[in-house]
């Protein structure tokens, strides 16, 4: 057989190369026609665990093989470079050497290449920088900074998100609409988003927003039509991975190229599309076919996954929403075992999930899972300290994949700072930390004073600090701010004898101005950073003082996972898509922590659809089982919070649930829990769209006096009545507030 990439302009018959196709063996009747409908636009909606990356793959060595295209003429686009290296060895070992001419990559990887060649046309070198974030924002700083805009009150951070989702929808200072950003920067944030890139044309750099906007800015300038023609006639076949998570810069950048020969095929599964806060529009897979005239849609539905019963309940919950294409998922294996069913657990507290989840997982473990197979998933990062609290007192190794364990992210680490020279003033790490955060105009001069002094005395450097301060040796206002430092601590240390240590802690971080930065801050990790501070102040109340606290956090620190392998993986379901495990465990499915109240308010209807979206995306992680909980109370700042479970749970089809709650939570009795299930919609009947309802009991039912049984504190006697709130005063867990439906009398 001769060289299939030495092709004439007309395309070998399959005959020619002798008839069969191995290639195609082993592909089952959806995948075959996915990978053999070369032309025109196809739309290929793969399901969770139904092989597009198999698909994908064999398509595009379909093309070459078969004397379609020559490799240079197929341009493939993936979302990361692990996904773009994944298949081009796959590819590479389908058709040899010839993949690596392929124009595969991801989307910034392929715009670079296409500006590096064409750079004099939007005003650049061809040996252009692209500047990293730190770099980004110096940049916009000094912009902002040279406007006269106050980079304390408005951060360079908020005003780049607001540019970089501009870019995302590929909007230049020419297009953008300064409506968008309000009174952000005071309203100016369009001229400065016009300088910023003024200043990088200066520099002969760009960002990686521009990488794609620099291409759509040249391909859509009538001046380059000629270059436009010759790049579509070049990219005969154009291929796409996770279209349902494309923004609309890509999608414009897709569509422009794929005029000529119209050959695109976009694989996705709108099901799956729960990136909105990172600029993904799920609009541009529905319309799909609006776009593309005599668009063929393909489905891909045989899961070579997960049991019948997950694919069931997936199917099921997925279906309450209305913005779909749809499609069922079915078992791929004819042998499949339908497998055991999703439990669904209601526990009292946070606590006590946390200790059910880390006794079901020893459990499996004993039963011969590995650790690394199971993984807990959970919907926001705050989520992740009980059950990491859990897993080292009972030595269950784990890892946190996709970000920091808890006590190792940065704000953890900052506000720890601050408590531990509270109560030990000789910390000199803590304390050099902490010296100018949140910025107090104390700089580096200031710092190399106190150290110079520290030495020179032998002294700590908050002594040295506290020594310098009344001297002249700073200058006055340096002098005064650390002045206020000092006394600051001196004044907190004087609380801990009397104060609650978890009260204490929160006004730590609400007085040394901590707190209040991350509330100015408009970037989109600011709220998770603020939910781990709350978090982290929640913690202390299960510890005596601050002291003990400060101790067991240094014992967790010191549980290195060096060696280990296999270990528990816990993770957010944002950084799950695309990964599975044999068995995946779901925590708190409460309204509004799942779906987070957040998504609800901002975004009404498609805020829940994709809070949705996000949980068919957890059940399908699973291969062989799934365990969901909530918690029916979850303390937040030293208060207790009651909370409904998730609507997501009444969501899941009873044939394939076994739920249990322990009695006082929503659902404690089997038939509570089977009439709860069924009745999630008539209790929220009613109420305006986003809202949840909250929880209602009998006010009255107890007096001042009165003696009462609760699960979790035991005896105690009411001394106060709010409506359906108590006041009880334990006679081993102290004073509490709690609802009257979680106590009876005694």
């Amino acid at each position: 057989m001769s060289d299939p990439f030495d092709l004439s302009e007309d395309p070998l018959p399959p005959a020619q190369m002798g008839g069969a196709m191995p290639w195609l063996n082993g592909l089952n009747p959806e995948q075959l026609e996915a990978v053999q409908a070369t032309e025109g636009p196809v739309l290929v909606l793969s399901g969770a665990g139904t092989g597009k990356t198999r698909v994908l793959t064999t398509r595009l060595a379909h093309i070459l093989l078969t004397g379609k295209a020559k490799p240079w003429n197929i341009l493939a686009v993936t979302f990361t470079n692990k996904a773009a290296r994944e298949m081009r060895e796959r590819v590479g070992a389908l058709v040899g050497a010839a993949a690596e001419q392929i124009w595969l990559g991801t989307f910034h990887a392929l715009g670079v290449r296409l500006l590096r060649r064409h750079a004099a046309l939007v005003g650049l070198e061809t040996n252009f920088t692209i500047l990293d974030t730190d770099d980004q924002l110096r940049l916009l700083k000094q912009v902002m900074e040279a406007e006269g805009i106050d980079t304390k009150r408005w951060t360079p951070q908020s005003v780049m998100g607001v540019i970089q989702r501009w870019k995302d929808r590929g909007l230049g200072p020419d297009q953008a609409s300064g409506n968008d950003a309000g009174d952000l920067a005071g309203g100016k944030v369009l001229g400065i988003y016009r300088l910023y890139q003024e200043r990088l044309l200066t520099l002969n750099a760009c960002d990686f927003g521009d990488l794609l906007l620099h291409c759509l800015t040249l391909m859509q300038n009538p001046a380059n039509r000629d270059l436009l023609s010759e790049l579509q006639r070049q990219f005969r076949y154009i291929m796409v991975d996770e279209y349902q998570d494309t923004n609309v810069s890509q999608y414009l950048w897709l569509r422009l190229l794929a005029q000529h020969h119209k050959n695109i095929c976009c694989v996705g599964d709108d099901d799956q599309s729960v990136y909105s806060w990172r600029g993904a529009e799920v609009e541009n897979i529905l319309k799909f076919e609006r776009d593309f005239n005599g668009a063929k849609v393909i489905r891909l539905e045989a899961n070579y996954r997960s049991t019948p019963t997950i694919l069931a309940a997936a199917s099921h919950l997925i279906a309450h929403n209305a913005g779909r294409l749809g499609k069922t998922l079915r078992p791929g294996r004819k042998d499949a075992e339908s497998g055991a069913p999703i439990m669904v657990r209601g526990l009292w507290d946070g606590e006590d999930e946390a200790r059910w989840v880390v006794e079901e997982i020893e459990a499996l473990h004993r039963g011969g899972s590995s650790l690394s197979q199971i993984a807990i998933l959970v919907r926001a990062g705050f989520q992740t300290r009980e059950f990491e609290e859990r897993l080292v007192t009972t030595g269950v190794p784990y890892k946190v994949v996709g970000g920091l364990r808890f006590y190792e992210r940065q704000e953890i680490r900052d506000a720890l700072a601050y408590f531990r020279v509270v109560m030990q003033p000789a910390d000199d790490l803590a304390f050099e930390r902490i010296f100018n955060l949140p910025k107090r105009g104390l700089g580096d001069a200031a710092l190399q004073s106190v150290h110079l002094l520290s030495r020179h005395q032998g002294v700590s450097l908050f002594e040295a600090a506290r020594r310098i301060s009344q001297t002249d040796e700073l200058t006055p206002k340096a002098r005064s701010t650390l002045a206020r430092l000092v006394q600051d601590f001196d004044r907190w240390r004087g609380l801990v004898p009397n104060m609650d240590h978890a009260e204490l802690a929160a006004t730590i971080l609400d007085e040394c101005g901590y707190t209040a930065m991350w509330q100015k801050e408009k970037t989109p990790d600011a709220q998770g950073r603020l939910e781990n501070l709350k978090e982290l102040v929640a913690a202390l109340e299960e510890y005596e003082s601050l002291a003990t606290f400060l101790e067991h956090v240094s014992l967790v620190m010191e549980n290195d996972d060096k060696a280990q392998l296999d270990r528990v993986v816990i993770m957010t379901l944002h950084g799950a898509k695309g990964l599975e495990f044999d068995n995946v465990f779901l925590p708190g499915w409460e309204e509004g922590v799942f779906p987070h109240a957040r998504a609800i308010s901002e975004s009404g209807a498609k805020g829940l659809e994709e809070e949705r979206r996000l949980a068919y995306v957890g059940l399908t992680r699973a291969r062989k089982r799934v365990f969901v909980s909530y918690a029916a109370n979850r303390r937040i700042y030293n208060q207790w919070q009651t909370s409904l479970p998730s609507r997501f749970t009444a969501e899941l089809p009873e044939a394939q649930v076994d739920r249990l709650a322990e009695r006082g939570v929503f659902g404690g009795v089997p038939e509570q829990a089977n009439a709860w299930a069924q009745d999630w919609g008539s209790v929220t009947r009613g109420l305006p769209r986003g809202e949840s309802p909250s929880v209602k009991s009998p006010s009255g039912a107890f007096a001042v006096g009165s003696r009462v049984f609760h699960q979790k504190f035991g005896y105690g006697r009411v001394m106060a009545v709010d409506g359906n709130k108590l006041d009880v005063a334990f006679d081993k867990a102290g004073d509490k507030k709690v609802i009257d439906s979680f106590v009876q009398e005694a």
